[in-house]
């Protein structure tokens, strides 16, 4: 990921707003349900295995990322159906149908984290 500039973190602007960020939020929930329309679950963190290798397919980019992680940060096969449910949602918050390598990379900084955070 690209290191953000100090000056847009200072700057006197708030970033997207709220109004914004709830019509995202809503549209990728719409998306979803129309997904898993006439399935059990309704959102992308209650997939299974089988949901996962349907809607959370990478291109090269993302699947080197993947293998990347999975190698160099020891991530477990359950590690590794998180990251690309967090994947298929940020690329559903983006209005993207198919899974970005900005996506992967985003998602597996968040469980990197989570990691650290509960050692």
């Amino acid at each position: 990921m690209p290191l953000v500039d100090y000056r847009e973190l200072s700057a006197a602007s708030s970033g997207e707003k709220s109004e914004a960020i709830r019509s995202r939020v809503m549209q990728a929930r719409d998306l979803q349900r129309r997904r898993f329309a006439g399935k059990p679950q309704q959102t992308n963190a209650a997939m299974g295995a089988r949901q996962v290798k349907e809607h959370c397919q990478l291109d090269a980019e993302s699947a080197g990322y993947m293998e990347h992680a999975m190698e160099q940060m020891n991530f477990s096969a359950r590690a590794h159906d998180r990251i690309l449910k967090v994947a298929r949602t940020l690329a559903d918050l983006a209005g993207s149908e198919h899974i970005r390598a900005n996506d992967t990379l985003e998602a597996i900084q968040y469980r990197s984290l989570d990691r650290n955070l509960f050692r």
